[in-house]
């Protein structure tokens, strides 16, 4: 690869300079899904582009970036082709971009161009506001998720194991009868314009998509909804083809849809393509810490397992990896994202805060236990962690 450094994993937030808007608009989850997972957005033109001491340099004009610290930006144009593609971002401001490389110092004379990297996914079909999205990854089981955006507030997501068009699939998980019309996944708990804070991130292989849905009424209400699809980390060594989940909501209002979420939760929210044999239909299963409540809990909020944090003891935020279980035992891992067995995470970690912990940077969701229009508070509301360093895969 271009980049000396890992560039598997991508994350974008709300609040990055061109980000996709998403709010309780008909279509603009499909948008937003579209622009971080198949074509990338923010394009800028590049004024110069120096390599000086490992570091290059790409000088632009016209105001912020799209570029964030830790982002994988999309490089093209340099007449140094090993300065192309992929590379990850150390700093950025109104007029630069950094990023390391192994490339001997000078000034490029290519006519270059970057922009967010996309996450290495593609829309394989789409109609009016739906559309289905598959990854692209060559060791991904490259299941389907059919996204139906025509409803303002929410979408309803169906996962499949093969699709030949928008509306015909075959293998769905969740099963009809496991969950009518399929899943649902919070946009915005009001019919508005007005954007809400969301958290996207993805190895290529697996997306985790964590919304704020009243978080339009200012950042005091972020209450999150973390959800995801993919491919989890098989724990059979001989390897698990139908290892794609998809986890999802049950719950018809926006504001409430924090059952089961990726962060906390014990109910049966997470459909996996088929159960451990390979044979059958899906299965709808849990997640659980490997360190933490096996009950309603969520991350840094609910669950006292390893008392409150800052531990008394040493001071120390406690992380737990996950994983999601089939017939009473671990079926993969929960690739990235960390859990915390604390309580009261959410006073020292708001959402997008970061935090570096074993040489990787994490960035924060806050799940809650309350509506989407209540008030954020450390009582309510707590505190997970995705790996924006990566690999996820290790």
């Amino acid at each position: 690869m271009a980049s000396p450094v890992d560039t598997s994993v991508k994350h974008y937030r709300s609040d990055m300079p061109s980000a996709p808007v998403l709010n309780g608009v008909v279509g603009s989850k499909i948008a937003q899904l579209e622009a971080c997972l198949c074509t990338g957005y923010g394009l800028k033109a590049v004024t110069s582009l120096v390599v000086a001491g490992g570091l290059a340099t790409l000088t632009f004009a016209g105001g912020a970036s799209a570029a964030w610290s830790e982002a994988v930006i999309l490089v093209a144009g340099a007449s140094n082709a090993a300065l192309n593609g992929e590379q990850k971002v150390l700093s950025a401001n109104t007029t630069t971009v950094t990023f390391a490389t192994a490339e001997p110092d000078g000034t490029d004379s290519g006519t270059v161009t970057f922009k967010i990297a996309p996450a290495g996914w593609e829309k394989v079909y789409s109609k009016t506001n739906v559309a289905v999205f598959r990854s692209r990854h060559p060791e991904a089981t490259k299941m389907f998720l059919r996204v139906d955006d025509t409803n303002a507030q929410f979408v309803r997501v169906v996962g499949y194991e093969t699709m030949s068009d928008v509306d015909t699939g075959a293998g769905a998980f969740p099963t009809a009868a496991q969950q009518a019309g399929g899943g649902y996944w919070a946009k915005s708990d009001t019919t508005s314009a007005t954007p809400v804070a969301w958290i996207l991130a993805s190895d290529g292989q697996f997306f985790y998509d964590s919304t704020a849905p009243g978080s339009h009424r200012g950042m005091t209400y972020q209450a999150c909804h973390m959800r995801g699809f993919g491919d989890l980390i098989a724990k059979n060594p001989a390897g698990d083809a139908y290892r794609c989940i998809l986890n999802f909501s049950a719950i018809t209002s926006a504001s409430s849809m924090f059952d089961g979420q990726l962060d906390g939760g014990s109910e049966l929210r997470t459909a996996i393509a088929r159960g451990f044999t390979g044979l059958g239909t899906a299965v709808v299963s849990r997640r659980f810490p490997y360190v933490g409540s096996t009950g309603n809990a969520n991350s840094g909020q609910s669950d006292n397992t390893l008392g409150a944090f800052p531990s008394p003891i040493d001071g120390s935020l406690l992380l737990s990896e996950q994983y999601v279980s089939d017939a009473g035992a671990p079926r993969g891992d929960l690739p990235g994202l960390r859990y915390c067995p604390q309580t009261g995470a959410w006073a020292s970690f708001k959402m997008f805060d970061t935090l570096l912990q074993g040489g990787r940077k994490f960035i924060t969701s806050t799940p809650s236990i309350t509506s989407s229009n209540s008030a954020s508070t450390v009582p309510n509301t707590g505190a997970s962690f995705i790996d924006i360093t990566g690999p996820w895969r290790v």
